[in-house]
C-alpha cells in the first residue's frame, strides 16, 4: 500500500461492508432458528409417514445452509471491521505527519520524502540552503540521521527526517495489514455446489482459525472477559459489548464464548453449534482419511496345548499406526450423532428446543444439552451422569433428561421446564480401577458449582428459578463434592443409585431441609458397594450412602418395574414420575418408602 491509497482509504467502507455482511450472518440465524425450532417441529406434528420424512429432510439441508451462511458471514464481517481497525491507525499516523508538513511548508513527494526550504543562521552568508529527507524504518540509520540533524545548520533538516520516518512507518503498517487480510479474505468462500459437506465445515474451521490469528491484535484491543471471572462477572462484561463486539467474540472465539458460565443460554448455544459442527466436519474429515481396520482381524495360534484366539500382524500393524486416533474419532462422531439426534428431535413428542451450552471432543469429551431454555425456565434441573460417561454414550443421558422434562412439565402447573444433561467432568471411565477414588468428583465440582451459578446469573425471569441437581451412580458424588467444597445453589438434590455423596448426613448437602431425595432400585448393587467404602478410600470421614435411612433423605420409590441400577429414568415408571414431581416442585406429591419396621427385625 503506497501513501495515496493510505490517504484515500476509507475504513468506514469496510466497517459499513461488515454490518451488511453481519446482518446476512443474523438474518441466517433467524431462519435456520425458524427452521428447526419452529417450521421443522409444527411440520412434525401436522404430518406422518414418508410425507414428514422427505419435507423435514429436505428444511434440514436448508437450516444447514444457513448455519453455513450465518458462520461464514460472521467471519466475513469480523475479518472486514478488524482490517479496518488495524489499518485506521497507520492512517491516523500519516494524516498527522502530512498535517505536520503542510504547517511547516514542507513538500511530501510520492515516494514518502520530505522536501523542506532553507532556514538557519550562517554569518556573513546566506541561510543554509533546502534540502529533501527519505524516510527508513532500520533504527540504525535513524539513529545516524539524528546525529547528522545536530550538526547540520538548517533545522528544518531534523523536522523533515521525523515527518519522512513516520510516513514511512505508516506505509509499512498498512501495507502490513493489508498482506495479512487480503489472503484471509479470499480465502473466506464457498464452493460453487450447493451441498455444505463435512469438508465444508472442516474448512470453516480452518477459516476460523485463520480469521482468529490475523485478527489477534483486534480481539486484543477490545473489551476482555474477567480473568476466572465468576458468572456474574461474566454476565456483566457480555452485557457491557456493543454488537460489533459480540459479533466478533463469537466468529473469533466461538469456544471461549461458549464456555463462559453466564452468558445467554442463546449466545452459548451460537457459539457450541459453531464449534460443534466445525469440529464434525473436522473430525469426520480425519476419519475418511485413515484406512478402516483389515478385516481379518482375529487368528488363531497354537500354543501348548489350546489353541488361542490373537490379532492378525496385518491387524496390529493398523492398530500402532491408526488405532487410537481411529478409535477417537468414531467414539466422538457417534456422540455428535447423538447430540445431533436430539437436535432435530425439536417438536417431536412436543420436546423444546435443544441448546447447546458446553461441547468438546477432547480426550473423553464435554456436552451440556439443554431440553428448552434455561434462562426462561421456572423449574430447572441439572442432572450429573456417572461412571462411564463420555461423550460417546452422551445420547443416553439426553434421553434421560428428555424422559424428566416431559414428567416435570405433566405436573408443572403450565409453568415452562428446562431439563440440561451436564457432562462438564471427566467422568471415571472404569467401574473398578477409578470409580473408588474421589479425585473425579473433587476435581469436576468446581466447574459444576460455576456452572449452577450461571443459571443464576442468565436467567431473565421475575423470579429465581427451582433448581433441581440431579446425580446417577457416580454423579451423584460429584454432586456432594460440589455441596461439601462451596455453595451448590440448588433447592433439591435427587440421587439415583448412589455410592455415596462424600457427607454423612443430608443436611449437610447445602439445600433446604428435608429437600434431598433418593432412589435405590431393587437389585440395583452399586448403593451396595457404596456401603463398604465406595469413592470414599481416599477421603478422610464417616461414609455414609443416600439410600442408608441414618443418612436423612427422603426415600422416593421406584417401582415394580425398574431394577438395576440404569432403569430410574424408565417411561411410565413410578421412578420417572417421582422424579419429575420434585423438578416441578411438588414434592408433596411424591410417593416414599415405609420407613423400616425395626422391631420386626428385632424378633
Amino acid at each position: 500500500m503506497d501513501i495515496e491509497a493510505l490517504k484515500t482509504f476509507k475504513p468506514h467502507e469496510f466497517e459499513e461492508a461488515a454490518t451488511g455482511y453481519r446482518s446476512a450472518s443474523d438474518m441466517a440465524s433467524q431462519a435456520k432458528d425458524a427452521l428447526e425450532q419452529r417450521i421443522t417441529a409444527r411440520m412434525q406434528k401436522a404430518l406422518k409417514g414418508k410425507a414428514l420424512e422427505a419435507a423435514v429432510t429436505q428444511l434440514r439441508e436448508v437450516a444447514k445452509d444457513f448455519h453455513y451462511v450465518q458462520v461464514e458471514c460472521g467471519l466475513v464481517g469480523t475479518a472486514l471491521n478488524a482490517f479496518a481497525a488495524d489499518v485506521r491507525p497507520a492512517q491516523k499516523k500519516l494524516e498527522q505527519a502530512l498535517s505536520e508538513a503542510a504547517e511547516r511548508k514542507f513538500t511530501v513527494g510520492a515516494d514518502g520524502s520530505v522536501s523542506y526550504p532553507a532556514a538557519g543562521e550562517n554569518p556573513g552568508g546566506s541561510p543554509p540552503g533546502p534540502g529533501s529527507a527519505s524516510g527508513t524504518l532500520s533504527e540504525q540509520a535513524r539513529a545516524i540521521q539524528r546525529q547528522a540533524g545536530n550538526f547540520d545548520p538548517n533545522p528544518n533538516y531534523a523536522l523533515a527526517q521525523d515527518i519522512a520516518n513516520r510516513i514511512a512507518e505508516a506505509v509499512r503498517e498498512a501495507t502490513e495489514a493489508d498482506q495479512k487480510w487480503a489472503p484471509q479474505l479470499r480465502a473466506l468462500k464457498a464452493d460453487d455446489d450447493l451441498v455444505v459437506s463435512d469438508e465444508d465445515w472442516a474448512d470453516v474451521g480452518k477459516d476460523a482459525q485463520g480469521v482468529s490469528g490475523a485478527g489477534r491484535h483486534y480481539l486484543d484491543s477490545l473489551p476482555q472477559p474477567p480473568k476466572d471471572g465468576s458468572p456474574q462477572a461474566n454476565a456483566d462484561w457480555w452485557k457491557g459489548l456493543d454488537a460489533d463486539q459480540r459479533a466478533a467474540w463469537v466468529s473469533l472465539r466461538p469456544d471461549a464464548v461458549g464456555g463462559l458460565d453466564g452468558l445467554p443460554a442463546t449466545t452459548r448455544d451460537e457459539a457450541n453449534r459453531a464449534v460443534f459442527d466445525e469440529q464434525r466436519g473436522t473430525y469426520q474429515t480425519k476419519l475418511n482419511g485413515i484406512p478402516g481396520p483389515p478385516a481379518n482381524e482375529w487368528t488363531w495360534i497354537t500354543a501348548g496345548m489350546y489353541p488361542a484366539k490373537v490379532h492378525t500382524d496385518e491387524w496390529m500393524e493398523w492398530d500402532r499406526k491408526h488405532g487410537d486416533e481411529y478409535r477417537h474419532l468414531k467414539s466422538s462422531l457417534h456422540g455428535m450423532e447423538s447430540i445431533q439426534k436430539r437436535f432435530d428431535s425439536t417438536g417431536l413428542n412436543d420436546l423444546p428446543e435443544a441448546y447447546l451450552l458446553g461441547f468438546s471432543p477432547e480426550g473423553n469429551g464435554r456436552a451440556i444439552v439443554a431440553n428448552g431454555n434455561p434462562d426462561t425456565a421456572v423449574h430447572q434441573a441439572v442432572y450429573v451422569p456417572g461412571t462411564t460417561s463420555n461423550l460417546e454414550g452422551i445420547g443416553g443421558d439426553i434421553g434421560r433428561m428428555e424422559n424428566v422434562w416431559r414428567t416435570a412439565t405433566d405436573a408443572a402447573d403450565g409453568k415452562p421446564v428446562s431439563t440440561i444433561t451436564w457432562l462438564g467432568y471427566d467422568a471415571p471411565q472404569d467401574i473398578v480401577k477409578d470409580s473408588p477414588f474421589s479425585h473425579y468428583a473433587n476435581d469436576g465440582a468446581p466447574a459444576f458449582n460455576r456452572f449452577m451459578d450461571g443459571l443464576d446469573a442468565s436467567h431473565t425471569g421475575d423470579s429465581d428459578p427451582h433448581r433441581t441437581a440431579i446425580g446417577h451412580s457416580y454423579g451423584t458424588t460429584l454432586i456432594g463434592s460440589a455441596a461439601r467444597q462451596g455453595d451448590l445453589n440448588a433447592d433439591d438434590i435427587i440421587t439415583a443409585g448412589s455410592p455415596g455423596v462424600q457427607v454423612p448426613k443430608a443436611e449437610q448437602l447445602d439445600v433446604p431441609k428435608g429437600h434431598v431425595w433418593n432412589q435405590e432400585a431393587d437389585g440395583d448393587p452399586v448403593p451396595d458397594i457404596g456401603r463398604f467404602g465406595h469413592g470414599g478410600t481416599d477421603w478422610d470421614g464417616p461414609w455414609r450412602i443416600p439410600s442408608d435411612e441414618v443418612f436423612g433423605a427422603n426415600q422416593m420409590t421406584t417401582g415394580s418395574n425398574v431394577s438395576g441400577h440404569s432403569e430410574y429414568w424408565k417411561e411410565g415408571s413410578e421412578s420417572l414420575r417421582n422424579q419429575g414431581q420434585v423438578v416441578a416442585g411438588h414434592g408433596e406429591n411424591v410417593t416414599l418408602k415405609p420407613p423400616p419396621n425395626h422391631w420386626e427385625h428385632m424378633r
